[in-house]
């Protein structure tokens, strides 16, 4: 249907081209205004929730995104043997593709979004940035154009000056984009943007702009109908990032006043307008601390990751809204009823070792458990027993609070970040603890690069020696309780009695490559337990499922629990989720990694190989990029020599600590 056009349609039965979260959220307002809901979902997602919630599920392929959810005539041809009146795309894969847009048109199927024009002025950020500045939005001072030849790039770099960013004027969230602080790094710089942006989008152009050091992202949702009626839906703030990717979001905008609300507000609706936009969108701004200006970045042409902290805080249902505009229908709201009640705080939980610059991790979820608190929303695709493939996106929730105010908000999240059980796996959710609990964020004085410059994330590589301790005690008490249930003889006498009365019973047990030596003596049934130093007065109380209660010191504490062999899953409100490993009585020596050889970090996709055999490579040369849930990675050199294997090819799908070449010295 073209824009202008006010001949509504009836959408009965919705496909939605996506996997996960989002898809389990479009599916409840499917639900909720009895709309038939058709989920696809390749051979990774077969066992996910959305599979089951959806009115109907169709399978589409293999786990790589390519040949699943990519696969614009197969996603259409499904959307047709349904008999789907709509395709949603949520966001990511398809949501932005214009062609697509225009092929669902074409097939007498409405593409829940914005018109394909729109998308497509803005699929260029060098055209988006152009027609911007013609309906007077502020913009960053910069390069945009079609010499994307290495020289030009590095002319208009230094007629810029450093610092500056360099960023793929296709897609987003981080990817294809460079902050480089001198003139010597803009060569390496750019070949890697350019081959990000290639792998992602399957377009290389670049853009350069003025990079500033002290900036806020601040983003306003938009709203338009097939009426020309374009609205604005309050901002969100979102300069909480890790590698360019958004970590936390909140609302309203700690640096927010009513007339600076007013304006961006109104720079975001003349955004809209310029695209004659007719769906929902997010105009993103960068504001610059320094100065107080605001300078346009990108409209996103789909609906928002975070778009439940806008819902929680004006109470609209944006897909709803969603689908209504695609309907032909006219906007139910009006700029002047737009309100905004309390504050909203979402923060993504990732399946990833933040101590280890934030490097996604795969596995399983061997327990999952969301506490109870009012105000809060759970948005996650998983359950207990979920995969965390290496094939999407590592997100594994999204956790929203409401209140009243943001102190309110935050002693919510921080209560629900305290007893959220995910056990099985490395999680952010000890860094996003962190995060909330300093000062600075308390006060809502932070930028883009808060996380380098005010975050230690050493503090994340162990965790307290007390935490580390109680683990040990409760796996020490799931092993002792295990071996009294399986004992067949003498059930009557204490636990580890021996004729030697002084001789404690032991276990050793690791923690992140630490060893532990337990030791423990039943006396009353009651047990004296050390580890080092320390002494413990312990009172075994119940074991209900995975439900261990102790008492420790006089205090009454609860662990919940996972066993797996001789891998123990822990959690308890102060000591976090740990995981401990019971270590075998006669353990087989483990073999040392040879020197040189180079191990994949993480289960990946090999992208590029960047040295021959025989090469003479120094320190910090790169040798291999890797893939992992959509980011990149660069294995660089440790030290001089020359490659004398290499034992992967490009495209290769590996396991984590796969050997991927060898380095000798010279």
């Amino acid at each position: 249907m073209a824009f202008g056009d006010t001949n509504q349609k009836n959408i009965n039965t919705i496909l939605i081209a996506n996997r996960g979260e989002i898809a389990s959220r479009i599916i409840r307002t499917c639900q909720k205004m009895g709309i038939r809901s058709i989920a696809v979902y390749s051979d990774a997602d077969k066992s996910l929730p959305y599979v089951r919630e959806a009115t109907r599920a169709v399978h589409i392929g293999e786990p790589e995104p390519t040949s699943s959810y990519l696969d614009q005539d197969k996603i259409i041809r499904v959307a047709k043997l349904s008999g789907a009146d709509a395709i949603h795309p949520g966001y990511g894969f398809l949501s932005e593709n214009a062609a697509f847009a225009d092929e669902c048109e074409k097939e007498g199927i409405i593409f829940i979004g914005p018109n394909s024009n729109a998308i497509r002025a803005m699929g260029s950020k060098s055209e988006a940035k152009t027609l911007m500045k013609k309906f007077d939005v502020p913009t960053i001072p910069g390069y945009q154009g079609s010499d994307q030849s290495k020289d030009r790039l590095i002319a208009e770099a230094e007629k810029i000056g450093f610092p500056l960013l360099l960023k793929a004027t296709a897609g987003g969230g981080g990817k294809g984009m460079r902050i480089v602080h001198q003139s010597s790094e803009l060569n390496q710089a750019i070949d890697a943007a350019k081959r990000e942006a290639k792998n992602a989008f399957g377009d290389d152009e670049l853009i350069i702009e003025k990079y500033i050091s002290q900036g806020r992202h601040v983003e306003f949702q938009i709203f338009g109908d097939k009426h020309g009626h374009t609205i604005h839906v309050l901002e969100r703030e979102c300069s909480i990032q890790r590698r360019y990717q958004k970590v936390i979001e909140e609302s309203p905008s700690p640096i927010m006043t009513d007339e600076l609300r007013s304006q961006m507000g109104a720079s975001a609706v003349a955004a809209a307008k310029a695209l004659n936009y007719d769906n929902a969108g997010t105009v993103e701004f960068i504001y610059d601390d320094v100065s107080g200006d605001y300078y346009f970045l990108e409209v996103n042409t789909r609906l928002q990751v975070e778009h439940p902290v806008t819902e929680e805080i004006t109470g609209l249902d944006l897909v709803e809204m969603q689908i209504e505009s695609a309907q032909g229908l006219p906007l139910s709201v009006s700029q002047e009823e737009i309100k905004g009640k309390g504050y909203a705080i979402e923060v993504r939980l990732y399946a990833e070792d933040a101590s280890n610059q934030f490097l996604p991790v795969s596995g399983k979820i061997q327990k999952w458990d969301v506490p109870y608190v009012h105000g809060l929303r759970v948005e996650t695709a998983i359950e207990t027993g979920a995969e965390i493939s290496i094939y999407y996106d590592p997100m594994i929730a999204k956790l929203i609070v409401w209140d009243k105010n943001r102190i309110g908000a935050m002693r919510k999240m921080e209560y629900v970040l305290r007893n959220l059980v995910c056990m099985g796996m490395t999680t952010n959710q000890d860094f996003l603890l962190l995060l909330l609990q300093n000062e600075l964020f308390r006060q809502g004085e932070y930028d883009t690069h808060f996380i380098d410059k005010k975050i230690d994330l050493k503090t994340l590589e162990d965790y307290p020696e007390h935490s580390k301790h109680l683990a040990c005690i409760a796996s020490n008490f799931l092993a002792w309780k295990k071996r009294k249930s399986e004992r067949k003889l003498l059930k009557g006498i204490p636990s580890g009695w021996r004729n030697n009365f002084y001789a404690p019973q032991s276990n050793t047990f690791e923690i992140k490559d630490e060893e532990f030596l337990l030791q423990y003596k039943e006396e009353h049934q009651r047990f004296l337990v050390e580890i080092g130093d320390e002494k413990y007065d312990v009172k075994f109380v119940q074991l209900e499922e995975n439900r261990l209660s102790l008492e420790i010191n006089g205090e009454y504490m609860i662990f919940k629990t996972i066993r797996i062999c001789d891998t123990f899953y822990i959690h308890n409100e102060s000591v976090g989720n740990i995981e401990v490993r019971l270590q075998a009585r006669f353990p087989i020596k483990e073999i040392e990694k040879e020197k040189g050889t180079y191990l994949s970090p993480m289960p990946s996709q090999v992208i590029q190989i960047l040295v021959e055999k025989g090469q003479t490579v120094k320190s910090g040369d790169g040798l291999i990029v890797l893939s992992s849930m959509k980011m990149e990675n660069l294995i660089c050199a440790e030290e001089d020599g020359e490659v004398q294997d290499i034992f992967v090819s490009e495209g290769e799908n590996i396991d984590a600590n796969y050997t991927l070449l060898k380095v000798v010295n010279q």
